[in-house]
């Protein structure tokens, strides 16, 4: 399975969600789905976004096109976004933490 890991700062976290949500049609035609948003404990303007994706390259001319740069702006982002690609690898079973 892959995925998308983004990170970054807001303003004013609700103001973001609004507009965030709005985009939900748009981020499914790009093939991509969020199953998780997070937000610091040490900071709550620090968000981290985890989406399902189904085509990657698809993925990044979606969040790497003018319109999405826009958006950011517009719902608060206040820093340069944080987009990682990841492919799973699977359950990691037999770790203990001393």
């Amino acid at each position: 399975m892959l995925h998308m890991l983004v990170r970054h700062k807001v303003r004013d976290f609700d103001a973001w969600k609004r507009v965030f949500d709005s985009h939900a049609e748009a981020q499914r035609r790009a093939s991509i789905r969020v199953t998780q948003v997070w937000r610091s404990v040490a900071d709550l303007a620090e968000v981290v976004l985890l989406f399902d994706v189904d085509d990657v390259e698809r993925a990044k001319r979606f969040v790497y096109a003018p319109a999405v740069l826009g958006s950011q702006q517009e719902s608060g982002v206040v820093d340069t976004p944080h987009i990682l690609f990841l492919s799973s690898v699977g359950r990691v079973t037999g770790i203990s933490v001393d």
